[in-house]
């Protein structure tokens, strides 16, 4: 007692060193929507600023992130109150042998870099890691991304970071490629000088989709409604899958038709000879354009039958070829096709502290991708202000 008393009379107070302030995290506000977008449309579509293509945007992310009555979207606000940085979130639901586990889609990640001093981004991951989520997935995510990811433990599915893509009219599908990638192409015959390349060329093309689909089985298109009942059942087989409530699958539907940048989306199913559904599929696409997959599930034994009626319906369609996320359980079947390519599309990973998640992820044996992912939103294609 004397010595502590001494001390503190000998001594005075030294104040506390002070602690750089970096910014805060918090949840995105509707206020926060024109800003974001903004920032959104600067880094991914790398165009000029119009005020009709942010408001577009604001409203879309309005949508998608505050309208659904579980915002997990999260901002980055610097010291000054501007806005350092974004990422986008939607909670989902999954289940594992039973047990109900929040999951956590992370989509566009984003900082501003003439603000950010490299905090935005990890001060984002941080406060999405201390959330109630038990696990995080993403099939979006750029080298930059991967590079943040990788110190934090997310494991990385190789195959589901591959796109295919199947051609059925070469000089078509070259057209259309280049027209997507610069659009004043429109205005040359690109169109038409592609499409006589093929009529030339027919002959001497093998055709791309060799069915093995036994006559027994049959294709039809369906409509969202019935897409929507039959998918639980079809995913059945994994071990980590979705698990979706009091119509969840069909908002989640009902959001994807609004993609635009590859046409409507269509829905198709395989059935048996007792006329049970075996397989189903839902695709973007018109004709003249390159068909996008949206999501293909089945049973083991019928991968192949409904690979076979998803390229048949894009062919029937007049789609010039199709493409989509590779997933393992169907990528066997691929090999199949005539004039199939592969090519890095975006990183898939996922991150959980429980063991037993993390095993069914090793093992392949989690549903991903497609509608559990961000692919499906317009912000991964659309070009606001002008689609």
């Amino acid at each position: 007692m004397m010595d502590l008393v001494s001390a503190n009379a000998g001594s005075r107070k030294t104040p506390a060193p002070s602690v750089p302030d970096h910014g805060s995290v918090r949840p995105l506000a509707a206020e926060d929507l024109e800003r974001v977008a903004a920032l959104f449309l600067t880094k991914f579509r790398r165009r000029r600023l119009r005020d009709h293509a942010v408001a577009q945007t604001a409203d879309y992310m309005r949508k998608l992130y505050l309208d659904g009555g579980e915002n997990k979207a999260l901002v980055q606000i610097n010291p000054q109150g501007g806005l350092g940085g974004f990422m986008g979130v939607l909670k989902a639901r999954y289940e594992l042998n039973g047990r109900a586990l929040n999951a956590a889609i992370i989509g566009p990640f984003m900082t501003d870099s003439s603000t950010d001093h490299g905090w935005a981004g990890p001060q984002l991951l941080r406060a999405l890691h201390q959330g109630e989520f038990d696990l995080y997935l993403t099939d979006s995510a750029n080298r930059t991304s991967l590079a943040f990811a990788r110190p934090m433990k997310y494991q990385l599915l190789p195959v589901h970071c591959l796109e295919w893509t199947c051609v059925f009219q070469p000089g078509a599908m070259a057209a259309a490629l280049l027209q997507r990638k610069w659009p004043g192409l429109a205005r040359l015959p690109v169109g038409p000088c592609g499409r006589a390349f093929d009529a030339l060329a027919g002959r001497r093309l093998e055709p791309p989709v060799q069915p093995s689909s036994p006559r027994r089985i049959h294709h039809e298109r369906i409509d969202a409604a019935r897409f929507a009942g039959r998918l639980p059942a079809l995913m059945s087989d994994y071990a980590l899958r979705p698990s979706w409530k009091d119509g969840e699958l069909a908002r989640l539907l009902a959001l994807a038709a609004e993609k635009q940048a590859d046409g409507p989306l269509h829905f198709g199913g395989t059935y048996d000879e007792a006329g049970k559904m075996v397989g189903c599929h839902a695709f973007y696409g018109q004709a003249g354009g390159i068909a996008n997959l949206l999501q293909i599930q089945a049973p083991g034994p019928h991968w192949g039958a409904t690979l076979d009626g998803l390229i048949a319906a894009a062919r029937e369609m007049g789609c010039v070829g199709i493409t989509g996320q590779t997933q393992s359980r169907f990528l066997p079947h691929l090999f199949g096709y005539n004039r199939l390519f592969f090519r890095y599309a975006g990183g898939t990973m996922v991150r959980s502290r429980i063991a037993e998640v993390a095993e069914a992820v090793r093992a392949g044996d989690i549903f991903i991708g497609g509608l559990m992912g961000d692919r499906w939103t317009r912000l991964s294609s659309d070009d606001f202000g002008r689609v």
